[in-house]
């Protein structure tokens, strides 16, 4: 009998073993493999390939006839990347404050659950499901001194008036910035009011006791608890703003002259255009560099910050 116990227990002893690691949510492990390869093969892989043929003087067909950093040398020397950068920088800047301040206010206005709120939310969320194309087309009616907001207003009685950004180039990509906020910033804005309605209640009943105001509420408290959702929009916004093309060709295909021109539509001209691979793998190179850059900070603050806590 003591035997038979004995067998028992320690046949409950294997049972209660924890399984090894590696088999943890095997399904699960099972069902990412092909996510997992296609992320090695064609981003990690493609990645590669078009790094080491930056360094080549590849023309119509990639060669491995390697050059060095000529590719490069020419690329930043040239005044249209350049101009490119610039347009990137201002667009990017201009578009990440703009596209959080509008969204978070838009979504904090909305959390005060006024009237007809699922009207005006999707109305406000209703130009992201339109494409870039469309949403370009659309702003260069709109902004055309002829027909759109400038003629409007010239009818009504103000001649001097004059409002075409499309048409200077001094002011061209702030004209692209109008149509890419009214398109980004409805999604920024849902994403703003599903943190906001995370927030238990317990938080706001326990700031009007306290005599908080409405305003100083959000910007003491409820935005630091709202971290992890300013992350995820960040990352949303700055990977629109590093591929930005569309809207650029759609509006203006880069004109007036050269005074629009962004990093994509470089690459793109560049490699279809002027057929010129070891160039355009260059500029797309640097599209990368600027990407890990943005990513640098996101991965800080996910990983990086709860390590230190």
């Amino acid at each position: 009998m003591a035997a038979t116990d004995h067998g028992v227990d320690r046949s409950r002893r294997d049972y209660a073993k924890p399984p090894i690691k590696i088999f943890k949510n095997l399904s699960s492990k099972i069902a990412a493999i092909p996510m997992i390869l296609t992320a090695l093969v064609v981003f990690i892989g493609c990645s590669a390939w078009t790094i080491v043929h930056s360094f080549t003087g590849s023309k119509l067909l990639p060669k491995l006839n390697f050059v060095g950093f000529d590719q490069y040398e020419r690329l930043w020397s040239s005044r249209r990347w350049l101009v490119s950068v610039e347009n990137l920088f201002i667009f990017g800047a201009c578009s990440l404050v703009f596209t959080l301040v509008i969204g978070f206010v838009l979504a904090a206005l909305l959390d005060r659950k006024i009237r007809f709120e699922n009207t005006f939310r999707t109305i406000f969320l209703y130009p992201f499901a339109l494409s870039f194309v469309v949403t370009g087309l659309v702003w260069q009616w709109i902004l055309n001194p002829e027909f759109g907001i400038q003629s409007i207003v010239r009818n009504l009685g103000w001649e001097s008036f004059a409002f075409d950004p499309l048409y200077n180039s001094d002011i061209v990509i702030y004209g692209i910035l109008i149509a890419g906020l009214w398109q980004g910033t409805g999604l920024i804005m849902c994403i703003m009011l599903a943190g906001m309605r995370g927030i238990d209640e317990d938080i706001w009943k326990a700031t009007r006791v306290d005599g908080i105001g409405t305003v100083k509420t959000y910007i003491v408290v409820i935005i630091p608890m709202m971290k992890p959702v300013f992350v995820t929009a960040l990352v949303l916004i700055a990977a629109g703003i590093v591929k930005v093309y569309d809207l650029v060709v759609a509006q203006t295909s880069g004109g007036p002259g050269i005074s629009s021109e962004v990093p994509a539509k470089y690459v793109y001209d560049t490699l279809f255009g002027r057929q010129n691979l070891g160039q355009g793998f260059a500029a797309s190179t640097m599209m990368l560099v600027m990407v890990v850059i943005i990513l640098i900070p996101y991965v800080y603050l996910q990983f990086g910050g709860k390590k230190n806590q």
